[in-house]
């Protein structure tokens, strides 16, 4: 009876303890169903009931940080991640989950702290694009592009990764550089829908349209219809003066987006030169950009220079030829061949006083030697004869 008395304690303990485990393991069970239909409200203020300042559960705290994350409470996250990554530092969970929130608190040099840490310790692809997405938050292009690489070096399928990238090498203007980076993915997955145009891209700023016009024209091929493959397919076709085939292709991205206005400038472009009717063909796609503009000198120039041109060439309409024509060189002083057309569209008004005074305002800005230059000298010397003749 002695020796059961003595043990007596010893068993109520082992039960008491029994019950809380199994206390425990039932709140735990609890709280990851309410966090699974996204309750997680009720599940973290079950999981607090657990809390106890005397020790540290693991598996509470790792719930609690999780439910935070879940319910968008990323400082609350991030603050329980921490605590848990200083307690367990060889863990790589607590940390991935610590670099997540810090990314989403847009505490990007943290992310990047933290990224790093993770790559010490495991080279982990999306661990590095991570880090490449902190830096491009940064704008940190090059570093950014560093780790998008390693990225791919680990997982090199990953179009994700790899069009980010690529994007950053063309914002760079590093054309083949871009390209380049393509090819090993494209020689897997040639149609690739999201890589195969950027590679195009970069052939069109590069200056290649007929490279260009095939990997468009291919993704149009197998069914890629979307805006900006009608749109380069257009430009190139447009770059290459096959103009049929411009026009078609810009007026299929045109429906898919009309809110565009170098789109509708580039139509009125393509069939001006064309040589389509101007008021029913070129006019009226000026007038939607006209429409549509915004308040961009360079654009607004580029537009009233294509107005001008179509009456220029009207050959009856010198009058809203010149208006134009003062407006793009109003909007753009470097445009100074403006000046020049302006005094002889006046010329061809017979109104010589008027052409004199803008070619000279033309040879005073022009490169002497220039065909412009030499053409307006001569035109100067005439209409000063004409002017001497007029005299009484």
């Amino acid at each position: 009876m002695k020796k059961i008395l003595l043990l007596l304690p010893c068993l109520i303990a082992c039960l008491s303890l029994g019950a809380q485990t199994t206390h425990r393991e039932s709140v735990l069970t609890e709280a990851r169903y309410l966090k699974s239909i996204y309750r997680t409200d009720e599940a973290i203020e079950k999981l607090s009931a657990l809390v106890r300042p005397e020790s540290f559960d693991e598996g509470v705290f790792s719930e609690l940080a999780d439910c935070h994350f879940q319910s968008g409470d990323y400082e609350g996250a991030e603050g329980t991640y921490f605590m848990l990554s200083s307690r367990f530092p060889n863990s790589i969970l607590y940390k991935i989950r610590l670099m997540q929130c810090y990314y989403r608190m847009k505490a990007y040099f943290q992310c990047v702290g933290t990224g790093r840490q993770i790559l010490a310790m495991d080279q982990i692809p999306a661990v590095a694009s991570y880090v490449g997405d902190a830096f491009r938050q940064m704008e940190m292009a090059d570093s950014a592009l560093c780790y998008y690489r390693q990225s791919l070096a680990l997982k090199p399928e990953n179009e994700t990764v790899l069009s980010k990238a690529v994007n950053i090498l063309i914002t760079a203007e590093d054309y083949d550089g871009a390209v380049a980076i393509c090819e090993p993915f494209l020689a897997e997955d040639p149609d690739n829908t999201v890589i195969a145009p950027l590679k195009g891209l970069a052939l069109y700023r590069k200056g290649e349209y007929e490279p260009a016009i095939k990997v468009f024209q291919r993704q149009e091929d197998i069914g890629n219809d979307i805006y900006p493959i009608h749109y380069y397919l257009g430009q190139s076709y447009w770059k290459t003066k096959v103009m049929y085939r411009a026009e078609q292709e810009l007026l299929t991205a045109w429906q898919i987006d009309s809110t565009d206005v170098n789109l509708a400038y580039s139509i009125a472009g393509v069939k001006m030169d064309a040589y389509q009717p101007f008021e029913t063909e070129v006019k009226p796609w000026l007038d939607k950009a006209w429409e549509m503009i915004q308040p961009d000198a360079g654009t607004l120039s580029r537009i009233h220079q294509q107005y001008a041109l179509g009456y220029y060439r009207k050959q009856n309409a010198w009058d809203k030829a010149i208006e134009h024509y003062k407006e793009a060189y109003r909007f753009n002083p470097k445009f100074i061949s403006a000046l020049s057309t302006i005094g002889y569209c006046y010329e061809q008004k017979k109104d010589y006083k008027q052409a004199l005074q803008w070619y000279e305002k033309y040879m005073q800005v022009a490169r002497p030697g220039s065909n412009g230059y030499d053409f307006v000298a001569k035109s100067i010397t005439y209409l000063k004869s004409e002017l001497f003749m007029e005299e009484p």
